[in-house]
């Protein structure tokens, strides 16, 4: 993955940091408050802020890589992003997923000829820190997921289930979403803001755009105070690991007690293994 050094970074107050904040914000607007006309305003003003920049000494190639990010963002602004565990509900997440992690690896690789998307699967072999974090993954979602899920009601917002099939079709589509989240916000999004900014900035870039995407997908009411700091930990986790593994099986392990939350919602009656009220 390449990053740029910190001498090349531009400074919080310029316009180059512009640029990525309003691109990064217009998913807010696209994703939470569903306003079509304020979010596609943000977000070609931060395309244009970005196009500016690259006249100065401050940037090189910010417009190039936040267009690729746009392009991502404007493809899944095309469907509803709420769970749909209908054929057409799949296929419409399927089609938009793929390319929206396709098209900006796509245009930068043959249009702009400079692509920095990687997919760093690294290695099963992990340190005690790394296991360690993982078992508290386990351990704080077996605590706080049950009482966020049922106590908000924001397991309404996913279809309800009951049958062998429905259950399957939960059980793959969570797991997939999983996977294309780290694929996109993090090899993608965060990777390219990467380039230009410092690991911090570019993680709060990547988790504005990831936290927005997930109040769409059903994580609502105080979700935010879970999906924050998930967002902005996987980012870090990446930067300090480059093992996209780790990280895919951090946030499936997570998916995991999502999947069993959701079905002890829909089916309270149903034998679980969670400590409820």
């Amino acid at each position: 993955m390449q990053s740029a050094p910190d001498e090349t970074i531009p400074p919080l107050s310029s316009w180059g940091t512009a640029g990525p904040a309003l691109v990064s914000l217009s998913a807010m607007y696209l994703f939470v408050f569903g306003d079509q006309w304020t979010g596609y305003f943000v977000l070609v003003c931060g395309l244009v802020v970005a196009w500016m920049c690259d006249f100065t000494t401050l940037t090189f190639g910010l417009f190039r890589d936040q267009l690729a990010i746009a392009v991502g963002i404007v493809v899944l602004d095309q469907i509803s992003l709420r769970a749909d565990l209908s054929n057409l509900g799949i296929l419409s997440f399927a089609v938009a997923l793929t390319a929206a992690v396709a098209l900006p690896y796509l245009l930068l690789q043959y249009a702009f000829r400079d692509n920095p998307i990687t997919f760093p699967w690294g290695s099963w072999r992990w340190n005690r820190a790394q296991w360690a974090y993982l078992g508290m993954v386990v351990v704080g979602g077996y605590l706080i997921l049950p009482w966020y899920f049922v106590s908000s009601g924001v397991y309404r917002n996913w279809p309800a289930i009951h049958s062998p099939e429905e259950l399957l079709r939960l059980f793959i589509g969570v797991n997939a979403v999983g996977i294309w989240d780290e694929l996109f916000f993090i090899c993608t999004v965060y990777v390219l803001n990467r380039r230009h900014f410092r690991a911090w900035q570019a993680n709060l870039l990547q988790a504005l755009i990831f936290v927005s995407f997930l109040w769409e997908l059903g994580y609502q009411s105080w979700g935010p105070v879970l999906t924050i700091p998930f967002a902005l930990v996987q980012g870090a986790i990446f930067q300090l690991t480059k093992n996209l593994k780790y990280v895919i099986t951090v946030h499936l392990t997570f998916d995991l007690i999502v999947f069993l939350v959701l079905v002890h919602a829909h089916n309270p009656a149903w034998p679980h293994p969670f400590i409820t009220g």
